[in-house]
C-alpha cells in the first residue's frame, strides 16, 4: 500500500498548528491550506482507509443521531 497520501496529511496537519498559534490574516490563509490537503490526503488514500473512514463516520453518526432523538 503506497503511503504517498502522508504527505499532504501532515504537511496540513503542520500548517495547521501553526494557524492555531498565529491570528494574522497568514494565519487564515494557512487554515484554507489545512483544509484543502486534508481532503486531498482524503482523496489520495487507499481504499481501505477510505472505506474504514466511512464505517467509522456512519457508527457515529448513527449514534449521534439517537442521542439527539
Amino acid at each position: 500500500m503506497p503511503l504517498f497520501f502522508l504527505i499532504p496529511l501532515f504537511t496540513g496537519l503542520i500548517t495547521g498548528y501553526f494557524w492555531n498559534k498565529h491570528n494574522d490574516e497568514v494565519a487564515y490563509i494557512a487554515g484554507v491550506f489545512t483544509a484543502v490537503t486534508l481532503i486531498l490526503s482524503l482523496i489520495l488514500a487507499p481504499w481501505q482507509i477510505q472505506l474504514a473512514l466511512l464505517v467509522f463516520v456512519l457508527f457515529f453518526s448513527n449514534k449521534l443521531l439517537q442521542k439527539f432523538y
